[in-house]
């Protein structure tokens, strides 16, 4: 794993390295912030890929991703969003993947479903989603949507809704609690 090692391990202010990569654009300053996840960004794409090749091009192609994502998105704990993004890019690459007739993975599921079963439970998933998401309180509600749908950071909906950071946090987390609860309740998790 040679290609990890790229910078010494020094203390770094990884919130101000952020501002810095954001107003500057400076790749060498997102390499800094980037160097210290890169081996656990590959263990988690090699967990999806169940290939060192294919977690090593991913771990390159989500830095990649993220000089534009980083300059769009800012995001409260950076550590989590990262995982969040590579897990996504793991699995909407798979999701190509599989699309295109290439081989499954062997870590991923034998069973096909066909695209008409695929879409089918998709749409009663999305609608009791909806539904459960029209049953959370307004505030919950809006957060909810803003956050997860809208993609949009924390200070981003404050300024949409005028909500401190600490409510929206507090709707965030009891609007997951709560829709859990609804897709439990009716079946589905």
């Amino acid at each position: 794993m040679k290609f990890l090692k790229q910078f010494p391990n020094e203390p770094y202010d990884e919130a101000a390295l952020i501002r810095t990569y954001r107003l500057s654009g400076d790749l060498n300053v997102l390499g800094r912030i980037y160097q210290p996840y890169m081996e656990q960004l590959f263990l988690v794409c090699y967990r999806y890929f169940r290939s060192e090749e294919d977690a090593r091009d991913a771990v390159m192609e989500l830095f990649e991703k993220l000089s534009c994502e980083l300059k769009s998105h800012e995001p409260v704990h950076f550590r989590a969003w990262l995982y969040s993004v590579a897990r996504n890019y793991c699995l909407m690459k798979l999701r190509r993947n599989e699309a295109a007739g290439n081989a499954v993975h062997p870590g991923r599921a034998e069973h096909h479903e066909t695209e008409e079963e695929a879409f089918s439970v998709s749409d009663a998933q999305l609608d009791l989603l909806t539904h459960c998401i029209g049953q959370l309180p307004e505030h919950q509600q809006r957060a909810v949507e803003l956050f997860y749908l809208k993609e949009m950071c924390y200070r981003q909906i404050a300024g949409v809704t005028g909500f401190s950071m600490q409510r929206i946090k507090s709707y965030l987390q009891n609007g997951k609690r709560n829709l859990k609860n609804c897709l439990e309740k009716n079946g589905r998790a």
